[in-house]
């Protein structure tokens, strides 16, 4: 397998949370992940090792920490264990592909901690959850995570849109919020083109940029957008 690595700090950090979220996990499982070599793996899981980390091998099945050691003081309930799986399933079915990606990640870290009996019970529930609803799993866009960084930063953003008479527009925005409706991502922003606010569904935008360009924030709440401009349609 060619090795693409990351930083091995890095990539030390995240199999050290891999291994904590799961109750068993493989080598193989682990140079996936990576795109590393199981050798690679090998070397990563004896540094661990020598660094303290409490690593079971289990012949035949793979890698797991010893039962009730975790490095985050953190202890959630069994109720709290299942609505964060709960959680990640119906995250799952979202349409954009760096929501899911960024949820993924963010509750594999969180899962990492739950006690070891929960492990085993997370795996069985995610399996028992089903949500209807674009079960192909579409993904139709990969801009989420980009545009609420642009809302919460104040940067102007240029779209390459596509609208719904299908015809293409090229837009300097001002993200203001987001809003969802049937599945599906909306963008509120101020519009420079029109001088007004505007909507853009997300899977609409063919390409985005975000400018360094900063925006004066708009005195306005997301409540007196829709009383404003929406209300009365």
């Amino acid at each position: 397998m060619e090795e693409k690595e990351k930083p091995r700090l890095s990539r030390l950090t995240a199999i050290l949370t891999q291994l904590q979220s799961k109750r068993i996990i493989t080598a193989r499982q682990l140079a996936e992940k990576h795109a590393v070599s199981l050798r690679t793996i090998y070397r990563d899981i004896r540094t661990l090792e020598k660094s303290g980390i409490p690593i079971v091998t289990e012949e035949g099945k793979g890698y797991s920490i010893m039962e009730g050691y975790h490095l985050p003081p953190v202890i959630f309930s069994e109720d709290e264990a299942n609505a964060l799986i709960t959680l990640e399933q119906l995250a799952i079915k979202n349409k954009d592909q760096s929501l899911v990606d960024n949820i993924t990640s963010s509750l594999e870290k969180i899962k990492a901690i739950l006690r070891y009996s929960q492990k085993g019970n997370a795996d069985l529930l995610a399996d028992r959850i089903y949500f209807s609803g674009n079960n192909s799993e579409e993904k139709t866009s990969n801009n989420l995570m980009q545009i609420q960084s642009a809302i919460t930063q104040y940067k102007i953003v240029s779209i390459h849109y596509i609208t719904p008479e299908k015809k293409q527009s090229t837009r300097s925005i001002e993200p203001f919020a987001i809003y969802s409706i049937r599945g599906n991502f909306l963008l509120i922003a101020f519009c420079r083109l029109r001088n007004d606010f505007r909507h853009f569904r997300i899977d609409s935008i063919e390409k985005i940029r975000t400018e360094k360009q900063y925006f004066t924030p708009h005195k306005m709440t997301i409540k007196e957008y829709f009383e404003k401009y929406i209300k009365n349609q």
